[in-house]
């Protein structure tokens, strides 16, 4: 993984848990679900090992994932976010011109944004839309489905 990736500490924290917790406990329980299903016999015929296998591989996959991330990560911290435009790391204050309606956010790195509704990626396309704006600025994002006119009211850490 080349590219830079821009979080904030919490972020890079949260990484790193996640990744301490599937080497140290997700990887046992499985290589136990394994060890069992292996006592069923015939594994050509053995769904509880295939599955289990399946699992391994999954878990592999995300623990080498978080590994190469965790290697790209650059970390910003508070004083190193500008209120002067959007960037990652910064909460925006933003009135959707059609419905005359106020939403906050924080721009988050696409590895630390979070499913919750205070976040949204620096790859979505109202992320990527609203990086390197400044407070007053109207701007149009070509979401999938519908353009949206977002105007940026505040900028803040």
């Amino acid at each position: 993984m080349a590219t830079e990736l821009l979080m904030t500490q919490e972020g890079y924290e949260a990484l790193k848990k996640e990744l301490n917790e599937l080497k140290s406990v997700t990887r046992g329980e499985i290589s136990e679900k394994i060890r069992v299903a292996r006592g069923f016999g015939d594994l050509s015929e053995n769904s509880e090992y295939d599955e289990a296998k399946n699992e391994q591989a999954v878990v592999e996959a995300r623990i080498k994932k978080l590994e190469d991330q965790l290697k790209a990560v650059k970390i910003i911290s508070k004083d190193q976010i500008s209120t002067d435009k959007v960037t990652v790391g910064c909460r925006v204050k933003i009135l959707d011109m059609e419905f005359d309606e106020e939403m906050e956010y924080v721009i988050a790195s696409s590895v630390e944004s979070h499913s919750d509704l205070d976040s949204i990626s620096d790859e979505s396309p109202v992320g990527k839309g609203l990086l390197g704006h400044k407070v007053g600025d109207v701007v149009e994002i070509h979401a999938p489905a519908e353009t949206l006119r977002l105007k940026i009211m505040e900028i803040g850490i």
